[in-house]
């Protein structure tokens, strides 16, 4: 659909027209396995990507095409795929572009199952990651190598809410002559578009706040079309013949597309990290009333932040909304709608105090979860990020001493009120 058209009309059209079988006018569920070749000369198109089509739906598959296209238009990209889960989208985004003995340089301040993914389990596959301050420019540019092969962070950090300098770091990576894959989860496209900034790539957990609900695990990963994969030789998996894929050189064939088409033909192929249909689904609905979710999700939490700001059983509060806050200066630039409903505040009484804060709230959903409807709230340190050392979660914005709030879309006074008494119960 045409770039032309407005956020909010994309969120609701993109990606979709009415089915051509039935007229359905909702995306439908194609719950299906394979798909059936009109003939031999058919088949072979697909498998030679001279024609775009379904095959199997590991690969691809309407539905997910259809949720795909969407994102891609909400951020302004050439192209996307969906995945199983946003672990899964990481990776996905990494695979055409590592190799053993590779690296990437990212962030400390990450989701804690993202620092674990990128600190262990990659090494798995040869990979490691270099972990800076990407608030230190020249830090980052010391750990950058040959080896290198991409910078990693999230537009707004989770847990504590801090705001990326996208434009600084896009012009790190240009320099590196490497792409800088950004997180959007926890701003989605409304607030935030990581490419009109200079990222390359773009991974959400669809499962946050694209689908909204706490329905659904997915994950999208959305190519600028915009890096040069042939610049450098540092790509050969998109520059060079493709050994899993009959020598195709896939820069040279597809152009902006050839991320997303190298992405499906060999990492969906080989890595199976495929989205279900229904999933995807229901992603596409719950993206069709983003923006009005994500403007009432800021205003709530600008409210609750002001609020516990105030409070004098709250040390600080991290929401960058906050003028108090050192990212401030960055919304109006980075995330010209707002900073987001993710934030962390610091409990008087420390590790215990959280505890019992969180034992206590009665509206807040306990969860490993964020950007649902409902609010959240979780203790990093005790869960998500009680794998890392105390100074790991110190770095990554996960104090012991911090809980971690996602508000939701209720009504603010009711969710301020629990956090008044909730916070009386964890001060007794």
């Amino acid at each position: 659909m045409a770039e032309s058209y407005h956020f909010d009309t994309l969120q609701i059209h993109a990606g979709a027209e009415p089915d051509p079988a039935t007229g359905a006018r909702q995306v439908p569920i194609y719950q299906t396995t394979a798909f059936v070749f009109k003939d031999a000369a058919h088949a072979a198109r697909l498998f030679n990507l001279e024609e775009v089509g379904y095959i199997y739906s590991r690969l691809t598959n309407p539905t997910v095409a259809a949720l795909a296209a969407r994102v891609a238009a909400l951020e302004g990209g050439a192209g996307a795929i969906g995945c199983s889960s946003g672990h899964a989208a990481q990776i996905m985004a990494l695979f055409p572009l590592m190799g053993p003995g590779r690296n990437i340089v990212v962030s400390t301040r990450l989701y804690g199952g993202t620092i674990t993914q990128f600190g262990q389990s990659i090494r798995r596959f040869g990979w490691s990651a270099r972990f800076v301050d990407f608030d230190d420019l020249a830090a980052i540019e010391a750990a950058i190598d040959d080896d290198t092969r991409a910078l990693f962070c999230e537009s707004i950090a989770n847990p504590g809410g801090y705001i990326s300098d996208l434009d600084a770091l896009a012009k790190v990576a240009d320099k590196a002559g490497v792409p800088l894959i950004v997180d959007n989860t926890s701003a989605s496209p409304y607030l935030c578009r990581p490419i009109d900034h200079g990222a390359t790539l773009v991974v959400h957990s669809a499962t946050k706040y694209l689908t909204g609900n706490g329905t659904v695990t997915g994950g999208i990963v959305v190519d600028s079309g915009r890096f040069d994969w042939s610049a450098s030789g540092k790509f050969p998996s998109l520059s060079e013949p493709e050994p899993a894929y009959h020598g195709l050189k896939f820069h040279a064939a597809l152009g902006p597309m050839a991320f997303t088409f190298h992405s499906i033909a060999v990492g969906l192929r080989d890595l199976g990290m495929t989205m279900n249909p229904q999933g995807a689904h229901y992603t596409l609905m719950g993206i069709e009333t983003l923006s009005l979710r994500m403007a009432r999700h800021v205003e709530n939490a600008r409210k609750v932040a002001e609020w516990l700001e105030k409070d004098p059983r709250v040390d600080f509060v991290t929401y960058a909304g906050l003028p108090s806050s050192p990212y401030h200066d960055r919304v109006a630039r980075i995330c010209p709608r707002g900073a987001g409903a993710l934030f962390t505040f610091a409990v008087k009484g420390g590790y215990d105090a959280c505890v019992r804060l969180v034992d206590n709230l009665k509206l807040f959903s306990h969860v490993a979860n964020l950007g649902d409807t409902r609010s959240l709230v979780i203790h990093s340190a005790s869960t998500t990020h009680r794998q890392l050392s105390e100074a790991q979660q110190v770095a990554a914005g996960a104090a012991p001493n911090l809980v971690r709030v996602s508000i939701g879309i209720e009504d603010a006074r009711d969710i301020i009120a629990d956090l008044d008494q909730a916070l009386a119960a964890a001060q007794a």
